[in-house]
């Protein structure tokens, strides 16, 4: 219950001073805006990014050119080396990469012929290189190239 000795009257808000009215009220003749000066008229205000006449940054700073795609596809590179590793049942593809979390799955895969491959392994990845190819090959694997982007250069050429 609500007791009447215990009301507490309102806070109110402290005044905010009027400017302009007189040299008694602390804020009279320039109204804080100091003397002359850009600052000092009505109704003036310095442009966004307005630095005084000196040259602005966002004009010293060079224009961008070009466009970047935002979900360009990024191609992570295996060794020959690394694949004895990777293998599960002697295979390789995308989908054993991306559950082992060493792609995602808009990644492409690029094997590379560097170091020594002993194993038989069927790979299948979007780009190989030529040194790869013949280790991969030489080892008794086989490749399978999967890839859109070489399908639609094929078609162009």
């Amino acid at each position: 219950m609500i007791k009447l000795a215990a009301l507490q009257s309102v806070k109110s808000k402290k005044k905010s001073r009027r400017l302009g009215r007189g040299p008694g009220s602390t804020k009279g003749k320039t109204s804080g805006r100091g003397h002359k000066g850009y600052k000092a008229r009505s109704g003036s205000n310095a442009s966004l990014g307005f630095e005084g006449g000196q040259m602005q940054l966002m004009w010293r700073i060079p224009k961008l050119k070009g466009f970047k795609r935002p979900n360009k596809p990024s191609v992570k590179i295996f060794n020959v080396a690394d694949l004895g590793k990777l293998a599960q049942d002697g295979k390789i593809n995308k989908d054993i990469l991306i559950a082992s979390d060493k792609i995602k799955k808009t990644d492409l895969v690029k094997i590379l012929g560097n170091g020594e491959i002993t194993e038989k392994l069927q790979i299948t990845a979007d780009f190989f290189s030529n040194s790869a190819k013949e280790k991969i090959e030489k080892a008794g694997g086989e490749i399978t190239v999967n890839n859109k982007l070489n399908d639609r250069q094929g078609k162009q050429a």
